[in-house]
């Protein structure tokens, strides 16, 4: 018999008892796989350590598919502890951390229906020409559909996954639970303000009314800027549960790796510039670093920016802390780095003086293309691995550990995703040059 095509949708559990209990059979069946391995090593002579029983590739697996299944809680969870503790967690985690930002499964055609039926009433499909029930990209809250109206305009309708608003906050304690009781996560990694703002901003990512009005505000980052395009709001078709946007034209920005160098070059310039523009002109930052927030448009020579629910507002004192930093940096000043990190609350100021000289010094390497005259060669560079290196002269000690201001995290998120385009895509740019107006 032939075997049965896979499918990429999954139903998505809508009641807050459902959820909880796909968790909670989850978690049995994880006991379950651990007694039994721990009966198989037993009786082979062998004393098996906890750790190792939960960390089998079954159980891993079967946690990453569970939590891909309950989406929008469980992928925010994971983002953020993976951006704020990567360096600590074990392969394993980050493995499955990794499998949740990719592997969204889609709703089914009879729920997306019942969903639209709600939203835009039951003879909805007449105001369109075309809606493809495949959704041409799934993310953690939500689905989207290309398609055109009978006006015809080509519309990105993003549509939100059922239920997700009322169980964020439980869904949240759940899966952080899940992940401690799966032994993935290190006792001594303090999630609790990762878990509060993970919903605080689920909260905000599910109002698409909220959105929108991002959507609208940021257009004016942009003004008059012909290096970028961005969707326009339709407001015909959108909800709290329903962003409809003009449908835009664009290439995903990675594939361009073996571009001609000046291409490269030119899309890594224009989003560096864009970000000192956001942070510094705006105060108003897209702080998510998913690739796929970026397209770009060769005809145009244009990139095309997407997605804006995690745009955040940074304060003017953040904003003129970071621009002091920078500052420093590009005038190679280390004691005014040093200063800059400390108003950042980069660290604990109660440090023992040769920590806290190891930490300024970090600080200070990590703005070695801000530092460096002419352009810095982002395919030839070690940094990462420089800083790894600095930071395990730091050791282990608990006493070290510090969770900075969550903006703080977000910002060096959005960086850090911008300089691993860079290496994606090889790019030589003068860094350096693009900050002096701001010097």
């Amino acid at each position: 018999m032939a075997k049965k095509p896979e499918s990429n949708e999954a139903n998505i559990p809508k009641g807050r008892v459902s959820r909880f209990t796909r968790l909670g059979t989850m978690a049995s069946k994880i006991a379950g796989n651990v007694v039994a391995s721990g009966v198989s090593e037993l009786a082979k002579g062998n004393r098996p350590k906890l750790k190792d029983l939960l960390l089998t590739p079954k159980n891993v697996k079967r946690v990453a598919d569970q939590l891909a299944q309950m989406r929008g809680a469980a992928m925010k969870v994971g983002q953020l502890i993976s951006m704020d503790a990567s360096d600590v967690l074990p392969e394993e985690l980050t493995e499955l951390l990794s499998r949740l930002r990719s592997d969204a499964k889609a709703m089914p055609q009879e729920q997306l229906i019942e969903l639209l039926n709600k939203q835009w009433g039951e003879h909805w499909q007449k105001r369109f020409i075309q809606f493809p029930m495949t959704p041409i990209a799934a993310a953690s809250i939500g689905q989207v559909h290309k398609v055109i109206t009978q006006d015809l305009k080509r519309l990105a309708i993003k549509i939100q996954y059922p239920g997700i608003k009322q169980s964020i906050n439980s869904d949240v304690d759940n899966v952080a639970g899940l992940i401690r009781l799966s032994g993935l996560l290190p006792k001594d990694i303090d999630i609790k303000p990762l878990l509060k703002e993970a919903k605080a901003q689920l909260h905000d990512e599910a109002n698409y009314t909220l959105e929108g009005e991002r959507l609208k505000q940021y257009a004016k980052v942009i003004e008059d800027d012909d290096a970028f395009i961005m969707p326009e709001l339709d407001e015909e078709f959108s909800s709290d549960d329903v962003l409809a946007m003009t449908y835009l034209d664009g290439v995903a920005i990675e594939s361009f790796y073996d571009a001609e160098q000046s291409t490269r070059n030119f899309i890594i310039s224009q989003l560096l510039r864009l970000f000192f523009k956001e942070l510094f002109d705006f105060q108003l930052v897209q702080t998510d670093p998913n690739f796929a927030n970026y397209q770009f448009e060769p005809e145009l020579n244009c990139i095309v920016l997407l997605d804006f629910g995690a745009t955040r507002d940074f304060s003017q004192a953040m904003s003129n802390d970071y621009l002091a930093l920078m500052r420093s940096a590009v005038n190679q000043d280390r004691d005014g780095v040093a200063n800059a990190a400390l108003s950042l609350q980069l660290l604990k100021p109660s440090l023992p003086s040769q920590v806290k000289s190891t930490i300024f010094e970090m600080c200070y390497e990590a703005c070695e293309p801000l530092y460096t005259q002419g352009e810095y060669d982002f395919a030839s560079t070690d940094l990462l691995q420089r800083l790894r290196e600095r930071g395990l002269e730091l050791g282990f000690d608990k006493s070290y550990a510090h969770t900075p201001p969550i903006d703080t995290i977000f910002l060096h998120r959005k960086l850090m995703g911008l300089f691993m385009l860079a290496i994606k895509l090889r790019a030589k740019v003068d860094v350096r040059g693009l900050f002096l107006p701001y010097a």
